[in-house]
């Protein structure tokens, strides 16, 4: 699921400068490709700890030496590093929903074996509940993303160097109307969206303490601001209110070969192709400014839903992989949930998400929130019957139940359970109430085929 604009393009042509129209026509035309929904993808982002004791810092030279033998692994799925010491795995495409896990599985698996070697493992927790935000990558573009970031006050450190999250890429969808039309699933993205942040917020700690948040992550990415992480109003043509908001966004850097990326403040990529200056923006310039622009869902040619909290346990991230994409590519499923989050739309008072009051209601109060809780009852149920469909093991829709059980019926979320902290997860009563309707299928407990 490639995200650059110039796909199979001139490289000369990429260095060409465009213009205003020129700019709205190529964003029109690259970032929603539509057609039937096929492809599935995942990028799991994780915390790197010491196994014992996890609250300890990671030296940079233990992480070093531990990415320098991760690069000699081979993996199907790209590895990268995130500025703060983040690992990433990002899926290739996958035809369908089974061969993603799968891919991931496999992959995560290898790199987990690398890192026990050197005694280290992976968190999966959606900001780091001990630690403060540090740098470990030292490159330019970091550099310009701090100092931009900074403006706002602390929250992009944060972001950048202490969060890690479960992103779900799903295919744009079909060009005309439906369950599975483009429009309509840009529209259920963005009201599902809050619904996804409370069933699996998973950050609710900083620095040891309680923040007050269920998604401590969340939080992060609303106080950077909307210019930068916020989401042009879901009404609409999608292409053209996307259009309007990559124009209208502040230019975070102009990259130069020599010499800080500096750009003067508030200047918008708008602006920039009018009065072209420091330098003529390029179409290189534009694929380069849509990497810098962090929206809850991003349309890259597909849609990247980047707003679930990273998941506890190892194959944690596969439930909100299976729910979402069972929301959105099973017709029927995707009919229940478009009804069930009609609702909520009424709460996002015309605001872009995340910083209008459902976005907030949801990464503050998790599914405490009853009418979201009971919009999470419903979608998750209509997932679990869905995922058959899509070819789901019996472990993955298992799983899923299991979600379901412990946390989405009871109005919980995985950040309770770190806010109950070790003795109150130890008493924690069985997963007994089930939502009605649903059943669980038969399979084992793990989740792999």
């Amino acid at each position: 699921m490639s995200d650059s604009l110039n796909d199979g393009g001139d490289c000369t042509e990429s260095h060409t400068a465009v213009t205003e129209a020129e700019v709205d026509a190529l964003v029109q035309g690259i970032c929603f490709k539509t057609g039937p929904p096929r492809t599935v993808g995942v990028e799991v982002e994780w915390l790197v700890q010491e196994l014992r004791p996890p609250q300890l810092p990671v030296t940079p030279e233990r992480l070093e030496a531990a990415y320098a033998t991760l690069r000699t692994v081979p993996l199907k799925s790209p590895l990268t590093i995130e500025p703060g010491g983040q690992l990433e795995l990002s899926s290739p495409p996958a035809a369908s929903l089974m061969e993603c896990v799968d891919t991931v599985s496999a992959d995560l698996d290898a790199v987990r074996a690398v890192l026990a070697e050197d005694g280290l493992g992976l968190l999966g927790v959606g900001h780091d509940p001990w630690h403060a935000p540090r740098r470990f990558l030292r490159e330019a573009r970091y550099d310009a993303m701090e100092t931009c970031l900074d403006r706002t006050g602390r929250a992009g450190r944060h972001m950048m160097c202490a969060s890690a999250s479960v992103q779900v890429c799903l295919d744009a969808g079909y060009e005309g109307p439906g369950p599975l039309g483009h429009e309509r699933r840009w529209w259920l993205a963005h009201q599902l969206g809050a619904v996804l942040v409370a069933a699996f917020a998973n950050s609710p700690l900083s620095a040891g303490r309680p923040t007050g948040w269920r998604s401590t992550r969340q939080l992060m990415w609303m106080e950077i601001g909307a210019d930068r992480a916020g989401a042009p109003p879901p009404d609409g043509d999608p292409r053209a209110g996307w259009a309007r908001h990559v124009l209208d966004s502040p230019v975070m850097c102009v990259r130069r070969e020599n010499g800080p990326w500096d750009v003067p403040e508030g200047l918008t990529f708008r602006e920039w192709t009018r009065s072209r200056s420091p330098r003529p923006p390029t179409r290189a310039d534009l694929d380069y400014h849509l990497t810098t622009l962090f929206p809850p869902v991003r349309p890259r040619g597909h849609l990247e839903l980047r707003m679930i909290d990273a998941q506890p346990g190892d194959d944690g991230w596969i439930v909100p992989l299976a729910v979402t994409a069972a929301l959105f590519d099973d017709p029927e499923a995707a009919e229940v949930a478009h009804q069930a989050v009609k609702p909520l739309a009424e709460r996002s008072s015309n605001l872009p998400a995340p910083h209008n009051p459902l976005w907030v209601d949801a990464a503050r109060h998790g599914l405490t929130d009853p009418e979201i809780r009971e919009a999470a009852v419903t979608c998750f149920t209509a997932a679990l019957h869905a995922l058959p469909r899509l070819g789901a093991t019996p472990a993955v829709v298992e799983a899923v139940a299991d979600h379901l059980d412990r946390y989405v019926v009871r109005g919980r979320c995985p950040a309770d359970e770190l806010l109950d902290g070790p003795r109150g997860a130890a008493h924690r009563a069985p997963a007994t109430n089930r939502a009605p309707g649903t059943h669980r299928a038969p399979g084992t407990k793990g989740l792999r085929t």
